[in-house]
C-alpha cells in the first residue's frame, strides 16, 4: 500500500498532531508499506535515518504563531514535480489547511479516497488569534467545509469527535484514538534529566509537557502552586515546551511569587531528557481543555507517572478518577486540593501512577493494524464505487 500523510506540521515536532503524524509515517512504513510525509519544508537535514519518504516544499514563519511554518507550495516547482511522481493508493490529511488542500486537490485529481482526521479546537485557535466571536465562526465554517470533501472523517477521541459536531459537521466520524511508542524507560535518565536542568533539591516535581501557550490553560496550574507556595507545601514546576506567551507565563510566575519553584525548560528534542522528566515527575500536571487524546498523558503513563486532568475533557477520557489518574474541575482551588493530597501520599500516588502504566498507554503498532485495515477497506470501496 502507498500512503501519503499531508500534514501542516512535522519536523522539527512542536504539537501533537506533528507527532501522531510522524509516527504514523514511522509505524506504517515499518510495516511494510511505501508512506510518504507532505508537509512544509522546516530545514535541510540528513534524512537517513527516517524510513519513509519526505516531500516538502517551501514555507515561511508565521508572524503571530512563529513555532509554525506556512507552507507556500504554489511556489514550489520542485515540489510539484516530486509530487507528480507519486502514486499513492490512498491520501490521509491531518490538517484542514494548505497541507490539508494539498491533499484533497491530490486525491481528487488521482481519483483516489482521501481521509480526514480532526485533531484540534480550530474554534478556540482562531478566537485567541482574532479576538472575534463571529470571525472564530467563520473560520469553523471552513473547517467543517474542508471535512465535508473527505471520503471519510476521524477524530482523535470522543470528545474531539463532538467538538467536530459542534462546529456543524453532520455526517460520520469514526474514533481513530492515538497511540504512543511504549519505551523502556532508563533509570539513568531520570537523573540526567535532573542534572541537566540544574535541579538541585529533592522537592515532589510538577510537569507539565507541552506548548506555552494560555489556550494549555497553564494559568491554573500556576494559580495552584500559588496556594502551595503560600500553604508552605514544597515542590517543582517543570514547564517543557516553547510558544507565544513564554514571557507572559514567565511574567506570571513572577507575579504568584514560585520564580524560585519554577523551572522554564524550553523545547526538549532529546527523547532521553523528556523521558527522563516524565519520571522525575511525581506528577503530570495537565489542565488543557484543548487538546484532544494528549500523547503527553499517555507518555507520562508509560514512565508510571500519574496525571491530572480537568473532567469532562478530552484527557480525561482514559483517566479513571484514584485509579489510574486524578480528575479535577477547572478550577485552582479544587487543583491546589488533588495536587497537595497526591503530594501527602507519595506512595498511593507512585501506585496510581503504575496503573495509569498498565491501563493507559497502546502502542502505535496496535493501533496502526486498525489503520491499515480501514485504509484498504476505503481503497476497495472506492474500486467498487
Amino acid at each position: 500500500m502507498k500512503i501519503g500523510q499531508f500534514s501542516d506540521s512535522f519536523l522539527p515536532i512542536i504539537d501533537g498532531v506533528g507527532r501522531v503524524v510522524y509516527n504514523y509515517c514511522e509505524t506504517i512504513a515499518n510495516m511494510g508499506h511505501e508512506c510518504t510525509a507532505v508537509v512544509p519544508l522546516d530545514k535541510f537535514g540528513y534524512r537517513g535515518r527516517f524510513p519513509f519518504e519526505i516531500i516538502d516544499y517551501y514555507a515561511k514563519k508565521v508572524p503571530i504563531m512563529s513555532q509554525y511554518d506556512a507552507g507556500l507550495p504554489p511556489f514550489d516547482l520542485h515540489y510539484k514535480a516530486r509530487l507528480d511522481m507519486t502514486d499513492f493508493d490512498i491520501v490521509h490529511v491531518h490538517t484542514p489547511f494548505i497541507a490539508g488542500y494539498e491533499g484533497i486537490k491530490y486525491a481528487k485529481d488521482r481519483k483516489i479516497p482521501i481521509v480526514g482526521t480532526f485533531h484540534s479546537k480550530y474554534y478556540d485557535d482562531f478566537l485567541q488569534m482574532t479576538g472575534s466571536k463571529t470571525m472564530a465562526s467563520i473560520g469553523t465554517d471552513v473547517v467543517v467545509s474542508f471535512y465535508n470533501k473527505c471520503d471519510e472523517v476521524w477524530a482523535v477521541s470522543n470528545n474531539s469527535a463532538d467538538t467536530l459536531r459542534s462546529y456543524g459537521y453532520s455526517g460520520p466520524i469514526h474514533v481513530i484514538p492515538n497511540g504512543m511508542k511504549i519505551k523502556e524507560i532508563d533509570p539513568t535518565w531520570k537523573l540526567e534529566a535532573k542534572k541537566h536542568f540544574h535541579i538541585d533539591n529533592d522537592y515532589p516535581c510538577l510537569l507539565f509537557v507541552g506548548q506555552m501557550n494560555f489556550k494549555k490553560n497553564i494559568e491554573r496550574i500556576l494559580e495552584a502552586c500559588a496556594l502551595l507556595k503560600k500553604n508552605n507545601i514544597d515542590f517543582n514546576l517543570l514547564l517543557a515546551g516553547k510558544g507565544p506567551h513564554e514571557k507572559d507565563i514567565k511574567d506570571k510566575i513572577k507575579e504568584f511569587n514560585i520564580e524560585d519553584n519554577s523551572y522554564i525548560l524550553g523545547h526538549i528534542l532529546k527523547e532521553e531528557l523528556l523521558y527522563g522528566l516524565y519520571s522525575l515527575a511525581d506528577l503530570f500536571v495537565f489542565p488543557s481543555l484543548y487538546d484532544n487524546a494528549p500523547m503527553v498523558v499517555r507518555e507520562a503513563a508509560n514512565a508510571s507517572t500519574a496525571s491530572i486532568v480537568i473532567k469532562g475533557s478530552s484527557s480525561a477520557e482514559i483517566i479513571d478518577d484514584g485509579i489510574n489518574g486524578f480528575c479535577c474541575e477547572d478550577d485552582a482551588n479544587d487543583l491546589y486540593e488533588v495536587i497537595k493530597n497526591a503530594l501527602a501520599d507519595l506512595d498511593s500516588t507512585r501506585a496510581i501512577g503504575i496503573q495509569a502504566k498498565e491501563t493507559i498507554p497502546v502502542d502505535w503498532n496496535e493501533i496502526m493494524k486498525s489503520v491499515i485495515e480501514r485504509y484498504q477497506y476505503l481503497i476497495d470501496k472506492y474500486k467498487k464505487d
